[in-house]
């Protein structure tokens, strides 16, 4: 404040003042000075005057992590020549110079290790040893040590990790306990919030930034659950699995990712929301493992369009595209086409909000879950499962149907019955039911919504068509009723569908 008051009045200049001016004068200097002397709006708080206190408070707590793989390097086996060719001994020695030939080289040739380092950054949540860090920071690492600021460097065991949300939990032995931080209200956070980070960039440990909340909410296409923080402190490379502090010294963050095409901090760096974090890193400490809730079904966002379709009113919530015939879902009485609106007393806003909230939710609880079905709002209880790797969406049953071969167009698509000659044209799986798009017109609704030649309609607002007659009376049906849009079930040829809501005005 100083500081500023200083340059402005270095920047005013006396000037020949008449009576008149001379009283203008002075009143302008009253009101100067009764501005200057009122406390500064609520909304526009200082910034800390340093960062010190708050830094030697926790740096303690915060780590390097050091992870380094081994794996075994077979020799290769030398390019098979021609005996006596004038080039044996030139490839031979080329071979052995880069380490892949001679002293036995072949099948049975004997291994040699090959190493890779990775530098990252962690912290301990438990004084008796328990330190949280990035899944990418330790990979497949075999060999992982956290450095302390004090210098001590102690071997680590991986407690558990998680790939979906990029957390890993390590254990270290220390023999007396260790300085720990706790984790805040991520929440709570509002952007322009302050936040301080403390990691190893490029190896220079202990490193202290600081800067303010930019966003929260971020999906960067990571993984399945992404919720990121945004900040403007600075995070490079070496960052990742370090903290991300509030104003009182709690984790409020994991700092994970950067967006940068220079590779070092452009002002946009990422961190996952503790409120994201905690609940993983209790099921991996005890259980080393992560035991997410399934519902069993595959979803797709709302638009505008598809509100109108679907009687919503405004677009929000969460269409069932699919449901899996093992799944929690089924037996609860969800159904292709519900809108899920709210899940365990929690609002779904859009189709990025349930699964982060059915993952966070334990397995075996029993949740209401609200749905929009043709415009009625409805609740259904699920007793959810759990989340297993590698698990398969179930191919959706189709109901028997004739296939006539009558051609017709409508919505900027042409549309034929199912045939096994245009089976066999597309590679549409056998079980596979309903009207084929043959055609799409480049300048209609239909390809800006990036339907292809092809793919199976396999629906018209909920209702099975058979052919393409089912699918034009549909649609006057619609006409007639006032409506705007068609929501459409459309189907790839693997039998994958999702839902398209085209202009019908």
């Amino acid at each position: 404040m100083t500081q500023a008051t200083n340059a402005l009045a270095l920047s005013v200049t006396p000037l020949p003042q008449r009576p008149m001016r001379r009283l203008a004068a002075s009143f302008f200097a009253v009101v100067t000075f009764v501005a200057a002397a009122m406390p500064l709006p609520a909304l526009a708080r200082a910034a800390p005057e340093s960062f010190a206190d708050l830094a030697d408070s926790v740096t303690g707590a915060v780590v390097n992590i050091s992870a380094s793989t081994t794996v075994e390097a077979r020799n290769r086996t030398l390019p098979q020549l021609p005996p006596g060719t004038p080039f044996e001994d030139l490839f031979e020695e080329f071979f052995n110079r880069r380490g892949q030939g001679g002293g036995g080289g072949g099948e049975n040739a004997p291994s040699r290790p090959r190493s890779s380092n990775s530098l990252g950054s962690g912290f301990v949540i438990d004084p008796s040893g328990i330190v949280v860090t990035n899944n990418h920071v330790i990979g497949e690492a075999n060999d992982i040590s956290v450095i302390f600021s004090d210098g001590t460097r102690l071997k680590a065991e991986i407690v558990g990790k998680d790939s979906k949300v990029d957390l890993a939990v390590l254990r270290v032995k220390s023999d007396k306990p260790l300085k720990a931080v706790k984790f805040g209200d991520s929440d709570a956070l509002r952007p322009g919030d302050w936040v301080m980070a403390i990691g190893n960039p490029f190896g220079l440990g202990g490193s202290v930034t600081a800067g303010i909340v930019s966003a929260r909410g971020r999906n960067i296409e990571s993984g399945p659950y992404d919720n990121y923080i945004q900040t403007d402190a600075a995070i490079n490379k070496g960052n990742s699995g370090g903290p991300l502090f509030n104003m009182n010294g709690e984790v409020i963050g994991i700092n994970t990712a950067i967006l940068s095409p220079t590779g070092g901090s452009v002002g946009i760096g990422f961190a996952v929301p503790a409120s994201t974090a905690v609940p993983i890193i209790e099921q991996l400490r005890e259980f080393g493992e992560t035991r997410r809730g399934w519902l069993g079904v595959r979803i797709q966002n709302v638009d505008d369009a598809t509100a109108e379709a679907l009687s919503l009113g405004t677009a929000r919530g969460a269409l069932i595209a699919g449901i899996d015939d093992k799944g929690p879902a089924k037996p609860s009485g969800l159904e292709v086409g519900d809108v899920i609106v709210k899940f365990d007393g929690k609002d779904v806003k859009d189709s990025r909000d349930l699964p982060r909230i059915v993952a966070s939710t334990p397995v075996g609880k029993e949740v209401d879950v609200s749905i929009v079905r043709k415009g009625q709002e409805m609740n259904k209880k699920v007793t959810l499962g759990r989340l297993e790797d590698g698990e398969k969406q179930a191919n959706l049953q189709q109901p028997p149907a004739d296939a006539p071969t009558v051609t017709r167009q409508a919505l900027g698509l042409s549309m034929s019955g199912m045939t096994d000659d245009l089976r066999r044209r597309y590679s549409l799986k056998d079980d596979l039911k309903g009207v084929v798009i043959t055609r799409v017109d480049p300048n209609s609704n239909a390809s800006d919504k990036r339907i292809q030649a092809g793919e199976v309609i396999v629906e018209v607002n909920q209702e099975p068509v058979t052919n393409p007659a089912d699918v034009t009376k549909k649609i006057d049906d619609l006409k007639t009723q006032g409506r705007k849009s068609a929501l459409l079930l459309v189907s790839n040829a693997q039998g994958e569908v999702r839902f398209v809501a085209l202009s019908i005005e």
